[in-house]
């Protein structure tokens, strides 16, 4: 299976996310670059979970339908294309880091997967049902760590 190369200007991987970017913070979601997603994906799925939530793994963003052909998204903006789920918040888009206070830092994975074709997933689905979709279509993925604590 391919990779794709998947970065941000924000932070590096394994390295701590800034308040920037979390939910007491201003809550914008990182900016990201990509690139490697095969020629022939029918789309992009963005994911980006807490496998550390003290209530089991925690989705912060879901995004679809993402074009294939793009390379990026800013920092508070929406992939090109893409429409954006419910997060475990219970919002639309992004949801920014928020674990408990005290606990040591959480890990934050930004999971782009390109796939054969389209993704269906419910409004508000949780990170485990994207797995599971996306693994039956999944032409490459790449993945990216960021680390927060308060």
């Amino acid at each position: 299976m391919a990779d794709i190369e998947l970065s941000s200007s924000a932070f590096n991987d394994h390295s701590f996310i800034t308040r920037r970017y979390a939910y007491e913070g201003e809550n914008v979601s990182p900016p990201l670059t990509w690139s490697g997603a095969p020629d022939d994906a029918a789309e992009l799925v963005l994911l980006c979970e807490d496998p550390d939530a003290p209530s089991g793994t925690f989705a912060h963003w879901i995004v679809v339908g993402i074009d294939p052909h793009s390379d990026g998204v800013g920092a508070g903006e929406h992939p090109s294309g893409g429409t954006e789920l419910v997060n475990g918040y219970g919002e639309q888009g992004w949801g920014g880091p928020h674990p408990p206070p005290g606990d040591e830092a959480h890990r934050y994975f930004f999971r782009l997967y390109a796939l054969s074709e389209p993704c269906v997933l419910s409004d508000s689905p949780s990170a485990e049902e994207v797995h599971r979709e996306v693994e039956k279509r999944q032409l490459a993925s790449g993945t990216l760590v960021g680390l927060y604590q308060r």
